[in-house]
């Protein structure tokens, strides 16, 4: 197999060639068709998030079984599946008993915790991978691994709000404004200054509002979600809501969130913070998904790419989602 492997922190990925690994019991080994790029992966390159390495990014994976492992297993040879960032929960601590996997006390994460999807193969758990919803092509699904799901997350995180503010008008955000718009929400999308073509794509997709983060929208929000990495966001999204509005803070990573008068939050005003994802959140997603259904846009780039591509996404420079492709002879010769 081949792969862009992330040696150390702040490094460029490397392009590897390994072993074709097997599959443990229950495990699938996947031929990868599709990987979106997220901006969990910066933080893992930039070491935001510490955690194992040399590693595999990549968790917004789109491919078919090539082998199954032993014991029981829902898919079998041939099948289309995806693989989120959760990759394994234990199922034994106080978090997964009470239906909390996604604060499981030792969990497993695709392409942090173990290996990803920027790669042509990659092994994941049976037991968290989700089938893909034929709807949807290799590249359009990839995004809703990880954009879609935890943004759904976060939007039912955010409680009956009509009113919703986006901020980071990013992969994530251009999935979930659809999901809320077809259910009759109003949604305003809030960008970095001077973004006018993310401004002018949340227009596109049916916002009834768009501007700069540091504008005041046309009337209060009842929910603000936060994808932006930016802990300033916070203060300002909160003066923003009304008296018992609620602002969820959407990334696994922010920057620190500055001092503000408490008058910015009293009022029964919250501050919600949104972690991992279940596999409801992605059975619940997938289904309002497939009927809706979501149209995502991408732009799809090489698997060689990788590094100029998490360049784009750092600077914000990618409408909707960048994808890397493998070229994946195990595809072709199925």
């Amino acid at each position: 197999m081949r792969a862009m492997q992330l040696d150390e922190v702040g490094a460029p990925l490397r392009p590897v060639e390994r072993p074709l690994p097997r599959p443990g019991p229950g495990e699938l080994l996947i031929a990868i068709a599709a990987c979106a790029v997220c901006r969990t992966d910066l933080h893992v390159v930039d070491g935001d998030l510490h955690g194992p390495l040399p590693i595999i990014p990549g968790h917004e994976i789109v491919g078919r079984v090539v082998e199954v492992g032993e014991g029981e297993n829902p898919f079998a040879v041939g099948q289309r599946v995806g693989v989120p960032w959760l990759g394994r929960a234990c199922g034994r601590c106080r978090y997964c008993r009470e239906g909390m996997e996604n604060l499981c006390d030792a969990p497993l994460f695709t392409g942090f915790s173990r290996d990803g999807g920027f790669a042509t193969h990659t092994v994941a758990d049976a037991r968290f991978c989700f089938a893909i919803p034929d709807v949807f092509e290799d590249v359009e699904a990839a995004p809703l691994l990880c954009a879609g799901l935890i943004g759904y997350r976060a939007y039912r995180m955010a409680g009956d709000a009509h009113r919703i503010g986006l901020y980071g008008f990013g992969a994530a955000a251009h999935l979930l404004a659809q999901v809320a718009l077809w259910e009759g929400k109003e949604v305003h999308a809030f960008t970095r200054p001077g973004d006018a073509s993310a401004q002018a794509f949340a227009r596109s997709l049916g916002c009834q509002w768009a501007g700069t983060s540091g504008e005041a929208p046309p009337a209060e929000l009842d929910a603000a979600i936060i994808f932006a990495p930016v802990g300033a966001l916070v203060p300002e999204a909160l003066r923003r809501v009304r008296k018992g509005g609620r602002v969820v803070c959407a990334g696994i990573h922010m920057s620190d969130i500055p001092a503000f008068p408490y008058a910015d939050l009293w009022g029964e005003r919250s501050i919600l913070s949104v972690a991992n994802l279940t596999r409801a959140d992605g059975t619940a997603f997938f289904d309002i998904a497939a009927r809706i259904p979501i149209r995502t846009t991408t732009t799809a780039f090489p698997l060689s790419e990788a590094n100029e591509v998490l360049e784009l996404v750092r600077r914000g420079q990618i409408n909707g989602a960048a994808v890397l492709i493998p070229e994946n002879p195990s595809l072709r010769s199925s």
